[in-house]
């Protein structure tokens, strides 16, 4: 307006623009977004560096690049300023120690508190992240003196190694038929007695277990799979119920050696958890994976193709230190009990197709196929230092095949070659002493195709099974040693000699011709082996040899598919199973199984119309080497105690089974005394009656002996 405009001008002016104003009032109302007061997209980071205003950009980048890794973060229209990340500020400008997060979606913030829980930002400072809502009820918390709460009363844990108390040292299985779960003990020696079958659920109504079952590797825990829920974990002399687990659609379980978590899997390729692990002492779950690693799957391949491809399994470390599974390339290591990756970072493995974690130590075994103009190889590496400790070379590889020793001494590599053609297949077997210096390997060449590959639990023997066609129904199967026994070289004229000497040379022991076998179970005592034709087509021949004395057994179990040893190799149980859900009539007649002992004497038989499931309760190995030699070397001792035990087993279980008859038997002869009591209450007046004739004195009787003589055999020979 200008300086000299005057009232009258004003008016004049509005008298113009009459009839262009609306007579209604102005209450301007502005388009805000809607207001959220849901802060599950927020978290808080605490214990970030403290610096001064200076260095403030230079934080600020950083942690703003850390979360941005997660996922993105919020943002809103119209405000450009606002770009879900503060870093406050103190009064002198330093920064407060901690950031604010919002992320765009609630998924997002989850996973970074998985992530970045527990973070190493630099060597001095970890972080710590929790959710806005969560730290907001925090600092709503009143600061007064601790008091300290009541503590909960004491509820004593079920014992769940009692059964190793039982005083007839016995073992224990676990069966699976129709609607029936039933643990039994068994002491090797005649019909398997009932422990416990589910009579607590089968009160209330509902059956114990309608899937699946699993023993812990140490037998302390027994898990019962409901697929609609998860699983159930029960121990203690009565199986008592110790926890449940979530994890809908469970279809197996594994548990890590030494009995510290659990890991459920529900084969679900399109659930990012379809495998969980549970703390089995807290029941929480600490993580959970897709059934497939990222990038793992080849995404040309068609979805058909895809569902051909199993998922590769995750192995646990001896200790429960680590758990590992295969990726593209890669074997990604998880460190416990936070299951984050070893050092951030996966272990670079091209062309992996195959690893296994050595039963005693931390060493994982691997092997891939040639790749990128680099011959095949199988490398020893070492945790956590991913040291390389022994890495072999190989050519013209098809595929390989690794087997530990159950001590971790040796690792068995069986490969397949071809010739340049790729037409002719042909094996060998890479031999690792791994406790010895420098891990030295031994090549075996078999000209044979080898079907099956294994060691000897406790020693340093292995079999294999080999026959000129794959295809073939009789096979050979040989036997080798690790070491090799050299004989003192005698002298003429010297009484005496060297000891013998034991060598490390690969020794062939002796070769099994003309069998009719496809698989190989050795004793977890050794000596024993079992050599056996599985399958629906095989005959079901079971030849028991021991290695020692030469001694063989043959027996047959017809239609088994199962050879499993108890955990101290007295007893084996050969089993014909159907998967739950499945199987054919025809083969209803077959199931079941048949106990024998390490001899080959047959035990028990039970047949059931459905059987599906047959487990030995494990044990832990609690002697040691020295200690087992020491008990080898005194077995006359213990032999004694062993069949005084033995006797006074059998006494008592011939009198419980006599109990009956004995006491019939007693009844019998106390009614035969009353009634001699009573006859000689009567004997005056029977004398009275028969005129003082009494009919037992042996005195009013005559005794007349007669000798009667019997021709019962004759016998002629010829004397010249």
């Amino acid at each position: 307006m200008a300086p000299n405009t005057t009232a009258d001008d004003l008016a004049a002016e509005a008298e113009d623009l009459d009839g262009y104003f609306s007579d209604a009032p102005l209450e301007p109302k502005p388009n805000y977004p809607p207001l959220d007061n849901n802060f599950d997209r927020c978290i808080v980071i605490t214990n970030l560096p403290k610096v001064p205003e200076s260095k403030y950009e230079k934080l600020s980048k950083v942690v703003l690049k850390l979360v941005s890794r997660i996922g993105p973060l919020a943002t809103y229209e119209g405000s450009e300023d606002f770009t879900g990340f503060l870093l406050p500020k103190a009064q002198d400008g330093s920064t407060a120690g901690c950031a604010f997060i919002e992320y765009q979606t609630a998924g997002d913030a989850k996973k970074a508190i998985e992530v970045l829980e527990e973070y190493k930002f630099d060597k001095n400072h970890a972080l710590h992240v929790t959710l806005h809502e969560r730290a907001s009820q925090l600092a709503s918390v009143e600061e007064g003196e601790f008091q300290e709460p009541e503590p909960e009363p004491f509820k004593e844990r079920a014992n769940t190694m009692s059964w190793l108390e039982d005083s007839c040292q016995r073992d224990q299985f676990a069966i699976r038929q129709g609607k029936e779960t039933v643990v039994y003990w068994n002491d090797g020696r005649g019909e398997p007695v009932v422990d416990y079958d589910g009579e607590r659920e089968k009160d209330a109504g509902v059956n114990w277990c309608d899937y699946y079952v699993q023993w812990s590797p140490k037998g302390s825990y027994f898990a019962t799979l409901v697929p609609n829920k998860g699983v159930i974990l029960w121990g203690g002399k009565k199986f008592e119920k110790l926890g449940r687990f979530a994890a809908p659609g469970v279809d197996f379980v594994v548990f890590s050696p030494q009995e510290n978590y659990m890991m459920t899997n529900n084969n679900n390729r399109n659930d990012p958890q379809a495998i969980k692990v549970f703390s089995i002492q807290s029941g929480k779950c600490l993580r959970a994976f897709p059934l497939y690693p990222k990038d793992f799957l080849d995404s040309r391949l068609s979805e058909s193709e895809k569902s051909a491809i199993p998922p590769p399994p995750f192995q646990w470390s001896h200790d429960d230190n680590y758990l590992a599974r295969m990726g593209k390339d890669l074997i990604s290591v998880f460190s416990t009990p936070s299951f984050k990756l070893l050092d951030k970072r996966s272990l670079a493995a091209d062309g992996i197709q195959e690893f296994h974690f050595s039963p005693k130590s931390n060493i994982i075994a691997y092997w891939a196929p040639e790749h990128n103009n680099q011959p095949a190889h199988v490398d020893l590496i070492e945790l956590p230092s991913r040291k390389k400790l022994r890495q072999k070379n190989l050519f013209n590889v098809s595929k390989c095949h690794m087997v530990w020793q159950e001590q971790g001494e040796y690792l068995g590599v069986k490969v397949t070659r071809h010739t340049k053609s790729k037409k002719t297949l042909y094996n060998n077997l890479e031999l690792f002493r791994v406790n010895e210096p420098g891990i030295p390997v031994e090549m075996l060449d078999v000209k044979d195709a080898v079907m099956s590959f294994a060691w000897e639990p406790q020693g340093s023997r292995f079999a294999f099974i080999h026959a000129e066609n794959p295809t073939s129904t009789k096979v050979n199967v040989t036997f080798y040693d690790m070491f090799k026994t050299l004989e003192p070289e005698k002298k003429k004229g010297k009484k005496g000699g060297k000891d013998k000497q034991i060598v490390a040379e690969v020794n062939k022991v002796e070769t099994l011709e003309g069998k009719q076998c496809n698989c190989i179970f050795w004793s977890p005592a050794g000596q024993t082996i079992i050599l056996a034709a599985l399958g629906d087509s095989a005959s079901g021949t079971l030849e028991f040899y021991d290695v020692d004395s030469k001694a063989l057994t043959i027996k047959e179990h017809y239609r088994a598919n199962q050879v499993l040893w108890d955990p101290s190799g007295r007893t084996v149980a050969t089993t014909v199973s159907q998967p739950i859900g499945g199987g054919h009539f025809k083969f209803a007649m077959d199931n079941g199984y048949i106990l024998w002992s390490f001899q080959g004497k047959q035990l028990s038989q039970a047949s059931f119309e459905a059987f599906y499931q047959f487990q030995w309760r494990p044990c832990e190995k609690l002697s040691t080497k020295k200690e087992i030699a020491e008990i080898s070397k005194n077995i006359k001792k213990y032999e004694k105690q062993f069949n005084a035990f033995d006797e006074a087993k059998k006494k008592k279980q011939r009198l419980q089974e006599t109990k009956g008859k004995r006491k019939s038997r007693a009844e019998f002869r106390a009614t035969l005394a009353r009634l001699r009591d009573w006859r000689g209450r009567q004997k005056q007046e029977r004398m009275e009656l028969l005129d003082g004739y009494d009919s037992e004195d042996e005195g009013n009787f005559i005794t007349n002996e007669v000798t009667i003589e019997t021709v019962l055999n004759t016998k002629e020979e010829l004397i010249y």
